[in-house]
């Protein structure tokens, strides 16, 4: 095959995944023209149209989608097999793509990078901040932090923070002429601060156990957000009753700044895991950071 050829092929395959010119130019470090040229270079000598392209979208052809089953594979072996051959070097490098939310950025992965960075020059991390529970392996990020509970079975699974607890708080202005909440069920009549799921399109709903009950509760209020910290915000500027992370907001109850409520009701959570396919290749540099991440109990350190 001609080296032309070969680079039309990884240029629309990276157009297939990106579903953007923009961003797909942008990772092959080409003009969008020139991108835009090599598609229809492409397409030119098969004599099929590949991706069906508007003002606001792309995406592959029945076409396309064979061609890319046939091409993905072969490209992601060979990334894959360039990233094993750092095995070689006497130092550790390589990019890690890593997607999780961000309470767990802010209290796993960004302590853990401060520790782990300095001893390894060559390694690059990129963290995605996302609510989505974005698929992994279809977006082509290497590994997922989430709660224990949410990790699908399939996947390789490695603890990396302690169990944790949500608090329901508001501002003492909040509950002035207000009767605090004494059930989850009390909220309804409350306005409440409401986090957006961006995959799943909905309100996420508060959740709740006390013994043997567990439940979830749709609560209402006048502000919606879909990060954290405009949630912590919003419940310090008493807009609302929000359900926030406890380390998040312990020193504000400490000093009267917040008012907790709905403690007996909140339960610990299994603490963040760091996931990635079984069938994932561990090169030196992935392997090391997840070492690094790795919760170890406060007897052993981290």
């Amino acid at each position: 095959m001609k080296r032309e050829h070969l680079a039309d092929l990884a240029a629309f395959a990276t157009v297939a995944r990106e579903l953007s010119f923009t961003r797909a130019s942008s990772q092959l470090g080409m003009t969008q023209s020139s991108l835009s040229h090599a598609i229809r270079r492409l397409e030119g000598r098969l004599g099929l149209r590949l991706l069906s392209r508007t003002t606001r979208s792309v995406a592959p052809t029945e076409a396309g989608e064979r061609l890319l089953r046939t091409v993905r594979p072969a490209f992601e072996g060979i990334d894959a097999e360039i990233e094993s051959l750092t095995s070689l070097r006497e130092t550790p490098a390589g990019s890690i793509r890593i997607t999780c939310a961000e309470h767990a950025a802010e209290r796993v992965m960004l302590p853990g990078l401060e520790r782990f960075l300095p001893k390894y020059p060559d390694i690059r991390v990129e963290l995605t901040l996302d609510y989505g529970l974005s698929d992994i392996v279809a977006e082509h990020f290497d590994a997922g932090i989430r709660l224990g509970e949410q990790v699908a079975k399939d996947m390789i699974a490695v603890r990396v923070g302690p169990d944790f607890r949500m608090a329901v708080v508001a501002a003492p202005s909040y509950f002035e002429g207000k009767r605090p909440p004494r059930t989850p069920q009390d909220l309804q009549g409350h306005s409440c601060i409401n986090l957006r799921l961006p995959t799943r399109g909905g309100i996420y709903a508060w959740e709740f156990e006390k013994g043997t009950r567990e439940l979830n509760v749709h609560v209402e209020g006048q502000v919606v957000f879909n990060t954290l910290w405009a949630r912590v915000r919003a419940t310090k500027a008493g807009l609302g009753i929000g359900y926030l992370p406890e380390d998040m907001v312990q020193e504000d109850i400490a000093a009267g700044r917040l008012v907790r409520v709905l403690t007996d009701w909140c339960a610990p959570f299994p603490g963040y895991h760091l996931y990635y396919p079984s069938r994932r290749h561990a090169t030196p540099a992935f392997s090391l950071l997840v070492d690094a991440l790795r919760y170890r109990s406060a007897a052993g350190g981290r």
